[in-house]
């Protein structure tokens, strides 16, 4: 009874909630169902959705949410998302491990806008997600783990491992391309201490790994939803992965899912290095 309470109440306190489980149960069979282009403008709302969901089942469970926090800060979230995106889009202008089935229908103009709205769902979604793992029990009861102290010389590597890794990437994407997952998160996560900014190294020179679990956890949730909607969608995306083109799920290759754990750290730490002011997530 009391797990069917925490998921019932943030529906009754905050309407949002609601709003968004109407657009899911609405646009998930339109944007799988209808012909023509309807991705390009469902997917919006789609995410939009689960976003608003996710969002009321977290303040139900921990009492505060993204959302009742700040509204400004949650939209401005979305601002701060498409060009964190687009520059995995520029990166893929070389590895061309995706591409999208159906793009060839819009003018540039019209590409760039559409798919910037789409973009802007990805740190919402990964992000409210985050703060929904951690509000389990067995998250909080995660013990220490190793520590890593924030010297100047662990931050050296870590930038220069960074750009090594987007180096090997640009150089030989043919066989090095999956480093890119991780690549920009070794090179920000210095920036951003030196910055003053919101950075994982805060946790981890305490050995408090929960936020890195919270966050790759929500990435592997959001892949698994953006793998199960792309796959009906159209458009839609495609992969190209040399080496571990076998055991598909959806479009994605069973190993391509791994990425999406480093791919949540980026997501953080692109987020605190374009947003200067951003409030802290509670991870």
């Amino acid at each position: 009874m009391m797990g069917r309470v925490k998921i019932v109440a943030p529906f009754s306190r905050a309407p949002h909630g609601w709003i968004g489980a109407i657009l899911v149960s609405t646009f998930w069979p339109l944007n799988w169902f209808l012909p023509g282009l309807r991705t390009a403008y469902l997917f919006f709302p789609l995410w939009l959705g689960y976003i608003l969901v996710v969002d009321a089942l977290v303040l139900g469970r921990r009492g505060t949410s993204l959302y009742t926090r700040s509204r400004t800060a949650f939209w401005a979230l979305f601002a701060a998302s498409a060009p964190a995106w687009w520059l995995f889009e520029v990166i893929n202008w070389r590895t061309k491990n995706w591409e999208y089935l159906g793009g060839e229908h819009f003018s540039g103009f019209e590409y760039f806008l559409l798919s910037s709205l789409s973009f802007s769902t990805v740190m919402p979604a990964v992000f409210e997600s985050a703060e929904l793992v951690r509000s389990f029990r067995w998250i909080e009861r995660l013990g220490p783990g190793p520590k890593l102290n924030p010297t100047s010389g662990v931050r050296l590597k870590l930038l220069a491992g960074g750009l090594a890794m987007l180096g090997l990437t640009m150089a030989w994407p043919e066989y090095c391309y999956p480093l890119v997952w991780g690549a920009v998160f070794l090179i920000l996560e210095p920036l951003n201490v030196l910055l003053g900014r919101q950075n994982f190294l805060e946790w981890l020179q305490d050995g408090d790994w929960r936020p890195v679990v919270s966050l790759s956890l929500a990435a592997l949730i959001c892949g698994i939803f953006w793998e199960m909607w792309n796959f009906y969608s159209f458009p839609k995306w495609i992969y190209h992965t040399p080496g571990a083109e076998f055991l598909h799920i959806f479009e994605m290759p069973l190993l391509g899912y791994i990425g999406y754990l480093p791919f949540a750290w980026e997501l953080f730490s692109l987020r605190n290095f374009l947003w200067p002011l951003a409030p802290r997530l509670r991870i």
